[in-house]
């Protein structure tokens, strides 16, 4: 289970020295540090249950949410997440995996997100089409869909079969948020391949 700093002290706090004590039980082992004022009871979690406490507001996107959707054929080992209104990229090192934080629009952040649980914990990672625009935005624009096309099989790697499967009216709707050549362009590809 993840806790804070704060949230470790106070359960401490009928110790004489509650953050000697935390000292303590990090060294044994029974707390791991995730960054700065940042917990973990248990060793083994996969890093991407912690990736929203991490930093946050944030969601799993990018490539990590293309690789868990099955849109590229590639593993993903460093968890990558949006944010909004940060302003520059961040990125963490732990003993728990890298992870990456970058904007997109805020009027895009909310759409499009799964909620899922795995046991006590909670992620919100980016559905098919929001991972794909997610992805798209932070890239040169490109000219033309013929190009874009190239890029999503050949840059990208994802099999025409995976973006028939997209709904072209969910990007249309989400593109409309981005302000984005790319993603303007990625709604006029599939409408076009899905005719």
């Amino acid at each position: 289970m993840i806790k804070t700093t704060d949230m470790l002290l106070e359960e401490l706090s009928s110790y004489g020295n509650p953050k000697a004590k935390l000292s303590r039980m990090v060294k044994q082992g029974k707390y791991f540090q995730v960054t700065k004022g940042l917990y973990e009871t248990d060793k083994n979690v996969p890093g991407y249950l912690l990736a929203g406490s991490i930093y946050g507001p944030s969601y799993i996107s990018f490539e990590y949410a293309l690789s868990y959707h099955g849109l590229i054929p590639e593993a993903v080992y460093t968890i990558t997440c949006a944010t909004f209104e940060k302003r520059k990229k961040k990125k963490y090192e732990t003993s728990f995996g890298s992870f990456t934080y970058r904007d997109i629009p805020s009027a895009a952040f909310p759409l499009e997100l799964k909620l899922v649980q795995e046991g006590d914990y909670f992620y919100r990672i980016a559905q098919s089409e929001k991972a794909l625009c997610d992805k798209l935005y932070t890239m040169q624009p490109v000219p033309n869909t013929k190009i874009l096309a190239v890029l999503l099989a050949e840059n990208l790697r994802i099999e025409e079969s995976e973006l028939l499967k997209l709904d072209a009216d969910k990007v249309a709707f989400l593109s409309e948020r981005y302000r984005s050549t790319n993603t303007k362009k990625l709604a006029t590809l599939l409408r076009r391949m899905q005719k």
